[in-house]
């Protein structure tokens, strides 16, 4: 068996990729329920009124997504460079406690900024935690061809290590009675409610709203061009004028922007401090996100809809029927999985000897 690639892989197998590795994904997925002891249909049933099967259902499945949009994007426009960040779960927390320091330690007696100068430079001073984190693993590859990925997903730990020490240190809330949390944010910087007495917050609308950014500016500018021409083929790019390292660090400082501010949303949005269990792995769930959307970035919303449903859905499933809530982890990695071999087989094809 070998694997020939196709002369011209054709759109709609493009297209139908993503949505045959999902229906694999629930093909296995069936097989897990199966074996907990639990009816498939009334548990996907339940999965996605949980998700989708009220007002309730469709706010808390829309404030998970929002850092997953966010999330999303950065990955996607990272690998759509070929620089492969797997370190977006740093860049968020880094987002987060940058958001925090600006806005929940800032000010004193006599000294303090209004809340409308101090929630941009709180925002600015997200994405800028985000993308400086980024900046050292894709100077690395572009000056030494250090692999990104081992340095990204190392710096996961690190961040997460740091984050760690500073809560229980000079970012830890006095009023916490011990718990490792930081210090909450100023009441007038949290994002306001979409809807009364639900926890959607117009996080959910900046987030779309950079989607559409981003695609805008892939799609009509030269940077566009340029990083759409490194990911096709990097020594052609090169070959054709296009300034390979200047294009990966303005795409490093861009995915790393978006994952910082992931975390500022989230903090501004919905826990108002930071604690070491702030994430449940948005930063990795990204990633799978990029791939379920093909790295386009309006195709994030949809994706990250799709995955923080399966998250939300889980939990409202586990609580009625008593499937274990970690066959949303499995599904979102048989997403990951097998959305890879979907893309492969839409590109190549299988040859027997």
């Amino acid at each position: 068996m070998r694997l020939e690639k196709r002369p011209a892989p054709s759109a709609a197998a493009l297209a139908l990729a993503p949505l045959g590795a999902i229906a694999f994904t629930l093909l296995v997925s069936s097989l897990l329920v199966l074996w907990a002891g639990a009816p498939v249909a009334p548990t996907w049933g339940l999965l996605l009124r949980g998700a989708f099967g009220s007002v309730f259902a469709w706010t808390e499945t829309l404030t998970r997504a929002t850092p997953l949009i966010l999330t999303g994007l950065s990955a996607a426009v990272a690998f759509r460079a070929r620089l492969f960040n797997i370190g977006a779960e740093g860049q968020l927390y880094a987002g987060a406690l940058a958001a925090v320091a600006v806005g929940g330690m800032h000010g004193g007696e006599g000294f303090a900024l209004p809340a409308a100068v101090l929630f941009p430079l709180m925002v600015l001073a997200a994405a800028l935690a985000g993308a400086v984190l980024l900046l050292g693993p894709a100077l690395l590859k572009a000056k030494l061809g250090v692999d990104e990925v081992v340095t990204t997903l190392l710096l996961n730990f690190v961040v997460l290590l740091g984050v760690s020490a500073l809560l229980d240190g000079p970012m830890k809330d006095p009023a916490a009675m011990g718990w490792p949390q930081s210090v909450a944010l100023q009441g007038a910087l949290e994002l306001s409610r979409l809807i009364e007495s639900a926890r959607l917050h117009t996080g959910l609308i900046a987030a779309a709203v950079l989607a559409a950014l981003v695609w805008a500016l892939l799609k009509f500018t030269t940077f566009g061009f340029d990083v759409r021409a490194l990911g096709a083929n990097p020594r052609a790019a090169a070959f054709a004028g296009v300034p390979v390292t200047r294009t990966v660090i303005v795409v490093a400082l861009l995915s790393g922007a978006l994952a910082g501010l992931a975390g500022a949303v989230e903090v501004a949005g919905r826990t108002s401090y930071v604690t070491l269990d702030m994430s449940p792995g948005y930063g990795y769930s990204g990633i799978v996100i990029a791939m379920l959307s093909g790295l386009h970035p309006l195709a994030v919303l949809p994706a990250a809809v799709f995955v923080a449903g399966v998250l939300v859905g889980a939990d409202s499933m586990s609580r009625a029927i008593g499937v274990p809530t970690y066959i949303a982890d499995v599904i979102v990695a048989a997403s990951l999985l097998s959305v890879l071999v979907a893309a492969m087989l839409a590109q190549y094809r299988v040859r027997w000897r």
